[in-house]
């Protein structure tokens, strides 16, 4: 599985580069801040909502300590995604949420 620190995505979300983010905590956890641009689909959703996602893009996995993103990571691989888990998750954010 490839994995991207959080000071890597930092400084790409600061580049303003298109990023596809997909933040996999609930909507409780996402309600006191998220990276901006990405889009929440909890884990235990994921599998019904992967239709929405688009095989030929590359997806970076966040939640909140990093285990929850690698189990969705693990599974969006196995489906045929191109996708990347964000080391650390939001505890070791330190760039800007909204």
């Amino acid at each position: 599985m490839k994995e991207i620190s959080t000071i890597e995505l930092q400084n790409l979300v600061e580049e303003n580069k298109d990023l596809n983010i997909i933040d996999v905590r609930e909507v409780d956890e996402v309600a006191q801040g998220k990276i901006t641009g990405a889009l929440n689909i909890p884990l235990g959703l994921l599998e019904f909502r992967m239709h929405e996602l688009d095989k030929s893009k590359e997806y970076i996995m966040v939640c909140r300590s990093g285990g929850r993103s690698g189990r969705a990571a693990q599974f969006l691989e196995s489906q045929g995604f191109n996708v990347i888990n964000m080391t650390g998750g939001m505890l070791a954010w330190e760039g800007e949420t909204v």
